[in-house]
């Protein structure tokens, strides 16, 4: 359904109430660009740490406006084997709702606008009937300064009078307009017509005409700006007597009460969702995250850990269906996990397409003619995704089962990791705890002249066989050796060196963190420390700090949706002692997933025990992301044990 200024208020509660039944919601944004400064290369650098592509992003991607924004709501009826679903296309606009209100600056690049021109997008849309929206600390300061306007009111002036003491100065360049103000006033007294529009004027003349007739005629008048179509303001005068006065008053306060309600709009849609508690589902969705929260909620912290606790406040339970179709056992079958190709490869088997159904009187989506990057079908398809690939991971039980709910704990393991664009060894950003510390005792920081271009970085290495090279920017860059123990001939061979500089990457990290007075947090026994600092959550008042759980219990997932945030009170400590070497299985807690077990040379899964719901099964699974661009090396261990169902590559 096309959701657009006119029909929010009428769709909101249903819009409401789908969030509230639903199973799982999905959503999708599209944006007026990426990178306002680096390029999408240089921006997503393979070597970023998780707090250095946090801080990219921030700094280089939320000046873009979020205009159009896909809800897909998900909820499985049982005796029809379907899922209802209710897709809302919304088309957003940060349209100023009066002076004060904020008037928000964006900016565009050319080539995402090109591209969604290409698509059919209707820009007109966005900007004429595009839904506002404040965050809360906006919402907060303009209910403020409403009361404020209504306590400065003289009891017996009209609301719309601002009262000051004395007579007003006019300067001499005025006096004439507002002497012929004054005529026109005394000449509607005396006739028998009963309103006179001034003609259209600027703020400080419009001031002086309320001064002035505010100290002049106290009783008998009601003032009140208005706006013709062109946006021109104009200051209309009206006889009436007390009583009309007062319901004039009434009404006014009453359109300015609606009109603030209105301007808070779809910020009322991510309330809603937050408020729910539901699983959040996205694809490739960091992005979507953060302008999710940086435009409806408030401003973006600064350090990664706080903005993690802001995200989990506002959404407790997310899951990327990119790094999903990325990770055993899918990554092995499905060869391209961009949103349009990931749909299609999961209607073929072994997977299955679930079966839909849309209401009467909401438009639904068919997939047989696609909407690619139009938001609401985005989320419908992104969903649909996530469907089947839970759906397949059924196969592994003992006995098979068809369907896997969003509540299960097979689904757990991808709960809150957040898929990471192009980094080599890192593949998810980790939401709810600390982020994979890879060893990259293999990586050279190279710091060389502006004029070095990649040939000449593959020149000075040549002596060291297949390398890699990742530009940082114009004068720097990381190189990953193939073999560690060629770090220190390189080490050696450069000391002497006048046109460039080598660094190991643990030399690179501590330069970095001198110069930056930032450290991580370390216990004396040696585990990372998870516990967070206060959430830097201003512009969203209701936001608590809160220490979240890796893996929330079905108790805090079924939480009580009358609670305004999901708080997550345990916490759990991941050693990171380098190798990082952990599987999804360790990092979702104490889930029992299913493992390979040989019987006479072959593989088969153990039976598990069924959870007390009947959809629902636990299991216990390691899974992990390898790297497209470095194989896993195989240890004696891993050639003599069993695979679990999801290996995690040693290198993570």
């Amino acid at each position: 359904m096309e959701v657009t200024r006119q029909n929010f208020k009428e769709v909101l509660p249903e819009v409401c109430s789908s969030v509230q039944e639903a199973d799982f919601i999905s959503i999708d944004g599209e944006f007026t660009g990426i990178s306002d400064g680096p390029s999408v290369s240089a921006l997503t650098n393979g070597l970023d740490t998780p707090e250095e592509r946090y801080t990219k992003l921030r700094k280089h991607s939320m000046n873009f406006l979020l205009f159009q924004f896909g809800v897909c709501t998900f909820r499985y009826d049982q005796n029809q084997s379907t899922y209802i679903t209710k897709a809302f296309n919304f088309y957003i606009f940060p349209k100023p709702f009066s002076r004060t209100s904020p008037d928000i600056k964006f900016i565009c690049q050319s080539s995402s606008i090109d591209f969604l021109a290409s698509q059919g997008f209707d820009f007109n849309k966005v900007f004429r009937s595009g839904i506002p929206y404040l965050t809360q600390e906006e919402e907060s300061q303009l209910r403020e300064q409403y009361e404020e306007r209504r306590s400065q009111i003289n009891g017996a002036g009209p609301v719309s009078y601002t009262p000051t003491s004395g007579v007003c100065n006019i300067p001499e360049d005025q006096r004439d307009f507002i002497r012929t103000v004054e005529q026109k006033v005394e000449a509607l007294l005396k006739n028998s017509e009963q309103t006179l529009d001034l003609e259209p004027c600027t703020g400080f003349q419009r001031k002086l005409i309320y001064q002035t007739l505010n100290s002049k005629y106290s009783k008998g008048l009601h003032v009140e700006t208005l706006e013709t179509e062109k946006k021109e303001r104009f200051i209309q005068i009206s006889k009436v007597d007390e009583e009309e006065r007062r319901r004039r008053e009434q009404q006014k306060q009453q359109r300015e009460q609606e009109e603030l309600n209105d301007a808070v709009g779809f910020s009322r849609v991510i309330r809603a969702i937050s408020k729910s508690g539901k699983l959040v589902v996205g694809h490739n969705m960091l992005l979507d995250v953060m302008h999710t929260i940086h435009q409806f909620c408030g401003p973006l912290p600064e350090e990664l850990d706080d903005f993690k606790e802001v995200a989990m406040s506002v959404f407790p339970r997310l899951l990327d269906t990119k790094l999903m179709a990325s990770t055993q056992p899918f990554k092995e079958i499905i060869s391209n996990t961009s949103l349009a190709e990931l749909h299609k490869q999961l209607r073929e088997k072994p997977f299955r397409s679930p079966t839909t159904e849309c209401p009467e009187g909401l438009q639904s989506y068919d997939t047989s003619t696609e909407q690619l990057h139009e938001a609401g079908y985005d989320a419908f398809i992104t969903g649909l995704c996530f469907i089947s690939m839970a759906n397949y991971l059924g196969s592994f039980l003992t006995p098979p089962k068809s369907y896997i709910s969003a509540r299960s704990k097979l689904i757990e393991p991808f709960y809150n990791k957040l898929f990471l664009m192009r980094v080599i060894d890192i593949p998810y950003l980790n939401m709810s705890g600390p982020d994979l510390q890879p060893k990259r005792d293999h990586v050279l920081y190279v710091t060389f002249p502006k004029e070095w271009k990649t040939s000449d970085l593959y020149q000075l290495f040549s002596a060291f066989g297949n390398i890699q090279v990742s530009w940082i920017d114009d004068t720097s860059a990381f190189v990953c050796l193939s073999q560690t123990e060629q770090v220190q001939i390189a080490m050696n061979t450069s000391r002497y060196a006048e046109s460039y500089r080598i660094q190991t990457y643990a030399e690179y990290l501590q330069s970095r963190q001198k110069s930056t007075h930032t450290s991580k947090r370390w216990t004396d026994d040696g585990w990372a420390d998870t516990s967070y600092s206060t959430a830097a959550a201003s512009g969203f008042g209701r936001l608590q700090a809160v220490k979240r759980s890796i893996s929330p219990s079905l108790e805090e997932q079924n939480h009580d949706a009358d609670s305004s945030w999901t708080n997550y009170s345990s916490v759990k400590k991941i050693k990171t002692d380098g190798s990082c070497s952990q599987s999804y299985a360790e990092v979702a807690g104490s889930c029992d997933w299913p493992r390979l077990q040989p019987d006479e040379g072959e593989s088969s899964v153990s039976p598990v025990q069924e959870e007390a719901e009947p959809e629902e099964s636990s299991a216990n699974q390691s899974q992990g992301k390898r790297s497209r661009r470095h194989k896993k090396r195989k240890s004696d261990a891993s050639e003599t044990t069993p695979p679990a169902l999801f290996d995690v590559p040693q290198v993570w």
